[in-house]
């Protein structure tokens, strides 16, 4: 395990305790590793590179709700690893493009092992109906529909930055509402 995967896994640890600055330090750190790995992946395939910061997106959405699933005593890159090529494969899959991407171009150790199950329909539900109208149909478009920050402004007629943004408020409220209710 490298020195960058030793912090992330201690950041990790530290924010499913319930430590917020630190859950911000991993997503503000992991982000830009994960932009360089998918737009470098985008080149290679030929893909357009404006395509990078949505599946960015899509991949901090979803290690987000399902940050529960890693397990403490492994590795965070193979399984961050492991969402962002999914998240890839999935977004260009939706273009209607034929994707094959090998796993070795995210990975530099074995894969995750099984995740665990994941949260309950239900509790998806009553966390989303506690946010504001805007930004509940942003994160369901995004996370549960999974349509892109593209198709969800072009659909709820707003720019992709207030998609974005929108986004960003409901990780925020419901991040807090997380940490208080856990």
């Amino acid at each position: 395990m490298t020195d960058r995967e030793r912090r992330w896994a201690g950041l990790m640890q530290a924010a499913l305790a319930g430590d917020g600055a630190a859950y911000e330090r991993l997503l503000r750190e992991i982000a830009p590793a994960i932009r360089v790995v998918v737009q470098r992946r985008l080149t290679r395939i030929g893909a357009p590179a404006a395509e990078c910061e949505d599946i960015v997106q899509e991949t901090l959405l979803a290690l987000h709700l399902k940050r529960q699933s890693w397990r403490t005593g492994d590795p965070l890159g193979p399984w961050l690893w492991t969402i962002a090529r999914n998240k890839m494969v999935d977004h260009l899959r939706r273009r209607g493009r034929r994707v094959e991407v090998p796993v070795e171009d995210f990975a530099d150790v074995l894969a995750a092992p099984e995740e665990r199950p994941g949260t309950e329909a239900a509790d998806v539900e009553r966390h989303l109906a506690q946010l504001p109208e805007k930004q509940r149909d942003v994160l369901r478009s995004i996370a549960v529909d999974g349509s892109s920050i593209g198709e969800t402004a072009e659909r709820m007629k707003m720019t992709p930055g207030a998609v974005r943004g929108a986004l960003h408020r409901a990780f925020s409220s419901l991040s807090a509402r997380l940490r208080t209710d856990g």
